[in-house]
């Protein structure tokens, strides 16, 4: 198996900006263990966690880029946001960050050619990866852990992330509230599984590492079986359309507005 593009020197200078910038150690660090294999993952309490109280919780795939065994490189896109006082104060939530490891993959895909003229291939009804299983469990072991309000689930993801959204919530079909997958893609034909829940998808039109055609087909696909779906495509905009995700002034009020 192909998976993503490796970690380039643009993710290592960002990275390191973003870590200078901002104080990320409200993200605890922890590590989920389960049959001999770990994943590190980040998580943040909402300011004054009361045990007692019910949270929604907001899970956050990363891309290729962030994969590894650090604990830190997978808040270099996203965490920031969920530290602004004011969605601390508006948005009281647990946020996980969980980390997929080097050379793996939250989703069996097959990628040929070089950019821009790569084919992904995405499976139907594939085998899970030894890191969906590891989040599968990260996600039960959140869930007995603290006091989730099961009704208000959501998972987002971006580039590999995206396509982790996807497999995730086909599944995991009764879990989810909403999700918003970001510059990522999946088989059409699994859309009937993804029906219960509402979707935000995104997407650059200027996208040469994941083409937009993988988003348009599914959005497309989701569509025609009635599915509550919205689409933002970005006008010249490449494979960063996270930063447009994550400014989007509805985002959160949209997704705190959904539940089962």
């Amino acid at each position: 198996m192909k998976f993503l593009i490796s970690l380039s020197l643009a993710s290592l200078f960002l990275f390191s900006a973003s870590m200078m910038a901002q104080d990320l150690s409200p993200y605890k660090k922890m590590v989920f263990e389960k049959d001999g294999s770990s994943m590190p993952y980040r998580i943040l309490l909402p300011k004054d966690y009361n045990p007692s109280e019910k949270y929604p919780l907001i899970l956050m795939l990363h891309g290729s880029g962030e994969r590894g065994n650090d604990n830190e490189a997978q808040l270099v896109h996203g965490s920031g946001l969920f530290l602004k006082e004011e969605i601390r104060d508006n948005y009281r939530a647990i946020v996980v960050f969980p980390q997929c490891a080097a050379n793996s993959s939250w989703a069996r895909i097959n990628v040929e050619g070089d950019i821009p003229n790569r084919e992904f291939t995405f499976y139907e009804d594939s085998e899970p990866t030894k890191d969906m299983v590891l989040l599968e469990g990260l996600l039960k072991h959140v869930k007995k852990t603290y006091k989730i309000d099961k009704s208000r689930i959501y998972v987002g993801g971006l580039s590999m992330g995206g396509m982790g959204t996807f497999e995730l919530v086909r599944r995991n079909p009764n879990v989810f509230a909403a999700a918003f997958p970001i510059c990522g893609g999946a088989n059409p034909k699994i859309s009937k599984k993804l029906s219960k829940l509402d979707w935000w998808v995104f997407h650059g039109d200027a996208d040469t590492v994941v083409p937009e055609k993988c988003s348009a087909e599914m959005v497309k696909a989701m569509e025609n079986i009635g599915i509550n779906i919205k689409y933002s495509l970005y006008p010249g905009v490449g494979h960063n359309s996270w930063d447009n995700a994550f400014a989007e002034p509805e985002l959160l009020p949209w997704l705190f507005s959904k539940s089962r």
